[in-house]
């Protein structure tokens, strides 16, 4: 398991949300799933990083009650909380796809299509 950076948990947690609104739990999921476990983010960082998200007005929430299946129509469920990615962190993340590309090919231009039979070996 490779463990992201705050900025590149940012990227990908933006970037699950361009796919539509969702909330923690799905969102830790959808990054486990897209990168076939290699990126886990727990949730005492993404927590903090959905507030920041929201505080800096990247991504809106709205809140939904959730009860188990066949619970008494009468009881209260659970609060789930939810997250959309607002115009701001449309246009937030379109800068960002844009510069991760940019060093991504940058970085490219130093990496050797093959290597030499001892780099490869040692």
């Amino acid at each position: 398991m490779l463990t992201l950076k705050q900025d590149h948990s940012e990227l990908v947690v933006l970037s699950v949300l361009s796919t539509g609104p969702s909330y923690g739990y799905a969102i830790s999921k959808d990054i486990a799933n897209r990168s076939d476990g290699h990126f886990k983010l727990s949730p005492s960082g993404m927590y903090p990083l959905l507030t920041k998200l929201e505080k800096s007005g990247l991504v809106t929430t709205s809140w939904e009650e959730v009860k188990a299946a066949g619970a008494d129509p009468e009881s209260t469920g659970r609060r789930r909380k939810w997250y959309t990615l607002s115009p701001k962190g449309h246009k937030h993340l379109s800068r960002r796809i844009e510069h991760h590309r940019q060093v991504q090919s940058i970085l490219d231009g130093f990496v050797p299509q093959s290597f030499p039979d001892e780099l490869a070996n040692g």
